[in-house]
């Protein structure tokens, strides 16, 4: 993972204005997003509906006051709603769901679950997007949250959720839902309004170039955080956000998709070395490759010399720029809610010319 530092300095590095940056693992989008405020062209894939529709939501981003009239609208349509469906449809969800929010709020999320087309509405999407990022996190820091108090990162499991809120004595706050998304709007579309359009494509890495004909051969830079080896199953962790999106109303295994955790190492290089061959259509001779890696039970010259080879499988005659830099992961949020977990402790940053 990185933060938008990271990002705009391999781009202003690595790449010009005008120049495409791509990201095929783009998560939340902050390679596209931070390439675009850099007056970059920029794309980005991934598998996972939350990190598509948060990152098409950066990249192709509506006016303030599209979103100010869509949420108020959405707002006015709630108010003259049947209140019965609403506590209808809550009294379905499982237990979890009643001790995570507030009855109102809860009622308020389920008709914007039902109405919003994040999928093709642009303007739909960014509210989804502002919903998924405000749907759980840390009360006892924060009102911008809707949920009981949770990780901002990852949603636990709901039996685990239950016993930590019953043994704590925790219960969710009432939030004024629609009034919380414009405030957030306001602060999200501020500082983007003059920023340009970029692309994101909700698509597996190892066929990405197919997404993305109008790009063969254009891509100058590549700014990417694959999957660590053995340290999170994205699809878990995301699941009350994918409920938000469509899925089920608890954690799911393989039907996002099976490539998320790998536990075993061969098969993850094949994973990543699949992935590069994905993408390889899209780069210029010249292009450059920045990736950010981590793994759980790997030292960094094993790391180092696994992934060059991964990337000399897909780019034959590739070389390293510069040297590794190892970075220590400090401080990791859930270890405030799973004090046992074991963790990522370590970062690699690699920089390749391919």
């Amino acid at each position: 993972m990185f933060p938008a530092e990271f990002v705009r300095e391999k781009v202003e590095t690595y790449s010009a204005p005008g120049d495409w940056v791509f990201d095929p693992f783009c998560g939340r989008g902050t390679t596209v997003l931070e390439s675009l405020l850099l007056g970059r062209n920029a794309a980005g894939s991934d598998i996972n509906p939350v990190a598509f529709c948060v990152a098409r939501a950066k990249a192709e981003r509506p006016t303030l006051a599209a979103v100010l009239r869509r949420t108020s609208d959405l707002q006015k349509n709630y108010q003259q709603s049947n209140p019965e469906k609403w506590d209808r449809v809550r009294s379905c969800l499982p237990p979890f769901f009643k001790r995570a929010f507030h009855s109102a709020t809860l009622k308020e999320l389920l008709f914007l679950q039902s109405t919003l087309n994040w999928s093709d509405r642009r303007t739909d999407r960014f509210i989804a997007a502002l919903v998924l990022g405000s749907l759980h996190g840390e009360m006892d820091r924060s009102d911008a949250y809707f949920s009981n108090q949770m990780p901002r990162t990852i949603c636990l499991k709901p039996d685990y959720s239950l016993r930590y809120w019953r043994s704590k004595g925790l219960f969710p706050q009432k939030r004024k839902v629609f009034e919380m998304l414009k405030e957030k709007a306001e602060h999200r579309l501020s500082s983007t309004a003059d920023c340009a359009t970029g692309r994101v494509s909700l698509a597996d890495s190892r066929i990405a170039a197919r997404h993305f004909p109008k790009l063969e051969g254009k891509v100058s830079l590549v700014v990417t955080s694959p999957p660590y080896l053995n340290v999170t199953r994205y699809e878990e962790d995301q699941w009350l956000r994918l409920w938000f999106l469509g899925g089920e109303a608890q954690p799911t295994y393989g039907k996002v998709s099976k490539d998320d955790r790998h536990n075993s190492a061969s098969k993850y290089w094949r994973f990543l070395t699949d992935s590069w061959r994905g993408i390889a259509p899209l780069l210029k001779t010249s292009a450059r490759l920045v990736v950010r890696l981590g793994a759980i039970g790997m030292d960094r010259e094993e790391m180092t010399d696994q992934l060059q080879a991964t990337i000399n499988a897909a780019f034959p005659g590739s070389r390293m720029l510069t040297r590794p830099k190892r970075s220590n992961i400090v401080r990791r949020q859930a270890n405030s809610f799973l004090p046992s977990s074991k963790g990522c402790r370590f970062e690699m940053d690699f920089v390749f010319a391919v």
